[in-house]
């Protein structure tokens, strides 16, 4: 069959399957009843090969574009009810959607079943419905008819001029859709590109009304966040490190600006604030055979045992595959796949002071993690700053043999990052919140909403 381009969004659902036979089982051609009969018991006594652990996928050509979550308990008739969004420019002569088992490593496949890519062409954006036949490797019909049940619509680009290629369309232009938060209007951005930026490097900006325009300091915002927060402060990250100082330009120096992160944090969370931190576990630090330093050196190991027995909650949080996944790709996500989100959310005064007491949230997110090596500026120098803002804060994993005594040279960092205020804030928190109730260990798990008033 010729292959057709499909170009533009692809609307799927799968619903469900009947009448499934696992290929792999000797009880897989049984009837129903003692399938599900002998799978529970196996599960029960923990021998034998347990429940089959059913998912599905959706692929172009050999692009795999939808994966389903894994159904356990229910090997003949699983039901998923997923939707799928997806953004396609493939050429393809069908849509398959195949069923597998998944297996400690590897997967068992079940079948596949196609629908004809002219088909959804010729819908012209209308809704397509079907029973499929799954088959065999061989496209043939399986023993009993096993069906899956699928929901697909396909809106071409050409359809849709407004939604592709035509930029934000004005003020009122509704964000990208199908997001977990959406578009959030009334919010305020300030940008930053590097940890800080000295008062000479940018000329002097004029804006509209007198105004000139005020360069972002990063870690300086982060620093004077962190310092007024009076209810809450929480911190995520690919890697924490309590060593480094956030303030080190002498020409703008703060209150308290030599403390370390780690004492700021101890400190704030003794005057009360909540202090909640979610960081990454590198699985190659392991603390109990006394290897704290780890492949990444994200010193996870020494920050957890840093806030150990204080008031500041820090919970190390590993890279978990999805459940259902086999063995090997676990290990292979656990090993080699971080968590690289870095977040801060505070509560914060408002931005009009008048004695009320009145607060708003205010986050920070992007690319600088607040830990060593990051702090630098535009000019990225690779000498001459290791005697003043860098004498603690050598960093250089490129070459070995470098070091802060034998003259460098350190490792420049550029990034960017970003302040959130308005209702975009919230949603950093709330995000915040979800991880901290999946990923907190049972002794951390309590509630941390909490009302501003």
């Amino acid at each position: 069959m010729a292959h057709r381009l499909l170009h533009g969004t692809l609307h799927a659902t799968i619903l469900e399957a009947d009448d499934l036979t696992n290929p792999d089982r000797a009880t897989g051609g049984a009837p129903q009843i003692f399938r599900r009969f002998v799978e529970g018991f196996e599960e029960t006594i923990g021998r034998g090969k347990g429940s089959t652990q059913l998912y599905a996928t959706v692929d172009l050509g050999k692009a795999r574009v939808g994966r389903t979550r894994v159904i356990a308990g229910d090997p003949v008739n699983p039901r998923w009810y997923e939707d799928f969004h997806i953004y396609c420019a493939h050429f393809a002569a069908d849509v398959v959607f195949t069923v597998k088992a998944a297996q400690p490593i590897g997967a068992t496949l079940i079948g596949r079943a196609y629908l004809p890519v002219r088909e959804l062409l010729d819908a012209g954006g209308r809704e397509i419905e079907r029973r499929l036949d799954v088959l065999d490797p061989s496209k043939k019909k399986i023993h009993h008819g096993p069906t899956i049940h699928v929901r697909l619509r396909f809106c071409d680009v050409a359809a849709n001029p407004r939604e592709w290629g035509a930029g934000l369309g004005g003020a009122r232009h509704p964000g990208v859709p199908y997001t977990f938060f959406s578009q959030r209007p009334g919010c305020r951005v300030t940008l930053y590109q590097d940890a800080h930026t000295p008062d000479a490097f940018a000329p002097r900006i004029p804006l509209s009304g007198g105004r000139t325009y005020q360069q972002g300091r990063c870690w300086e915002d982060v620093f004077d966040a962190i310092s007024d927060a009076r209810h809450l402060i929480y911190v995520t990250g690919w890697s924490v490190y309590t060593e480094i100082t956030l303030i080190r330009d002498g020409s703008r120096p703060r209150p308290g600006g030599d403390a370390t992160l780690g004492e700021l944090l101890k400190r704030k969370a003794s005057e009360g604030v909540r202090v909640l931190m979610l960081v990454w576990d590198d699985r190659t630090s392991v603390e109990s055979l006394g290897m704290t330093w780890g492949y990444m050196g994200t010193h996870d190991a020494e920050t957890a045992e840093y806030f150990r027995g204080t008031d500041v909650q820090c919970v190390l949080c590993p890279r978990n595959p999805d459940i259902g996944r086999s063995a090997v790709m676990g290990l292979q996500t656990a090993y080699m796949i971080s968590h690289h989100q870095k977040i801060i959310a505070v509560d914060h005064d408002m931005p009009v002071r008048g004695g009320s007491s009145r607060r708003r949230i205010v986050s920070f997110v992007g690319g600088l993690d607040l830990c060593d090596g990051r702090y630098d500026t535009q000019f990225h120098s690779l000498f001459r700053t290791m005697d003043t803002a860098h004498h603690k804060d050598f960093h250089q994993p490129n070459f070995v043999d470098t070091s802060i005594t034998k003259g460098g040279p350190r490792e420049p960092w550029h990034d960017i990052h970003a302040k959130i205020e308005g209702p975009a804030a919230w949603d950093i928190l709330y995000n915040f919140e979800q991880r901290w109730r999946k990923q907190g260990v049972p002794v951390h798990r309590r509630r941390c909403e909490l009302r501003l008033s």
